[in-house]
């Protein structure tokens, strides 16, 4: 066994709380919420970079429908340029943008086009889920890497493909949303909890000196606008958000096996357990044997098969004792005393969790 590890731990209640946080980093606000936008369109000015129109045809389509609307009539014409590519765009409309104002934009492309780099969007109209046009993009774009090549080999770094226009559309269609004309205005949790959503609760109480906030759920508190007494709905909203609320954290491990790391927090804990790591180790070598005939005989040369296989098992040479009342922070770093790698100590957390001794939320990615 590569590992032999002896846990004798015992549950303690958590006594580590959480820092207060700004009730703005915790809550979402009901209406005030952006929107996603997309489009298609062409960039063009590629250095050669661009989409190869037989094998993306829907390029030639769009670059022939903006040269029609410009003028320029191309029914019938034959024309393979290889510096424009079709791109879709995308954008988010931040919450209460007026007519006028700029957004930032990315650009990816959609066809075999090499790089993005040095080109520039032409006018694209982004769309919402209702279908209507919200913004106009149109802009140089920044490419977010270089890709260079020849007829052997080719090299890129980073996604030349995929490109950032800052500023890069303009606002033209506006939300329609007052939030002037709500009496009531719903918080919704980022990560729903009773005792968080209490808390908050009490909190915005506390601020107004009277009952404006209730909670409905683990996820929702309901705030009175009526009841704060203030100017407007804006108001209340500006004294609510910089509230601090300290949140009730659920004992959680987070980890990514593919890069090996592990993520917990303090209030995790396990309970008396005893785990055991070993491993064995499969050695198989081929080692075939060219058997030739003697020097001016009839024959032929033979290869001839030879598999030396064993297994051996590693002798336990590690053994950790962990005092009572330990956490299990602890026994990680007790276990990175010991030298165990980041993916042995994964599989000890799992072992430990399927073995019910883990009392917290286990989330492999």
């Amino acid at each position: 066994m590569r590992l032999i590890v002896l846990l004798l731990l015992l549950v303690l209640p958590a006594t580590v709380s959480a820092a207060p946080v700004r009730l703005k980093d915790l809550v979402e606000f009901d209406g005030v919420r952006g929107n996603d936008l997309v489009g298609y369109g062409l960039v063009v000015g590629l250095n050669g970079t661009g989409d190869g129109l037989r094998n993306a045809p829907f390029t030639e389509d769009i670059m022939a429908t903006i040269l029609e609307r410009l003028g320029v009539n191309v029914t019938g014409e034959q024309f393979r340029p290889k510096n424009v590519a079709a791109v879709l765009v995308t954008a988010s409309l931040p919450p209460f943008s007026r007519a006028g104002s700029q957004i930032d934009v990315t650009v990816s492309a959609i066809g075999d086009a090499k790089s993005l780099l040095g080109g520039t969007l032409i006018m694209t109209p982004l769309n919402a889920a209702d279908g209507q046009i919200y913004a106009v993009a149109q802009g140089t774009v920044l490419a977010g890497g270089v890709s260079a090549g020849g007829d052997a080999a080719e090299v890129s770094t980073g996604v030349p493909t995929s490109g950032l226009i800052p500023s890069g559309a303009r606002v033209e269609r506006e939300i329609e949303f007052q939030l002037s004309s709500l009496s009531t205005v719903r918080l919704a949790l980022r990560e729903p909890d009773f005792t968080t959503a209490g808390r908050i609760e009490s909190a915005i109480n506390r601020e107004f000196r009277r009952n404006v906030a209730v909670m409905t759920d683990s996820g929702t508190i309901e705030l009175n606008i009526g009841a704060t007494r203030t100017a407007s709905t804006a108001h209340a909203l500006q004294r609510v958000e910089n509230i601090l609320v300290e949140p009730e954290r659920k004992a959680r491990v987070v980890v990514d096996q593919r890069s090996g790391t592990i993520v917990m927090g303090d209030d995790v804990r396990i309970s008396r357990v005893a785990v055991s790591q070993g491993g064995l180790t499969l050695r198989v070598e081929e080692a075939p044997i060219a058997v030739q005939p003697n020097p001016f005989a009839r024959g032929e040369t033979v290869v001839v098969p030879r598999t030396n296989a064993g297994i051996q098992e590693d002798p336990g040479i590690s053994l950790a004792e962990v005092p009572e009342g330990t956490s299990l922070a602890q026994v990680i770093a007790g276990l990175n005393a010991l030298g165990v790698s980041p993916r042995d100590m994964i599989d000890i957390l799992q072992t430990i969790k399927a073995a019910g001794a883990l009392h917290a939320e286990f989330v492999v990615r």
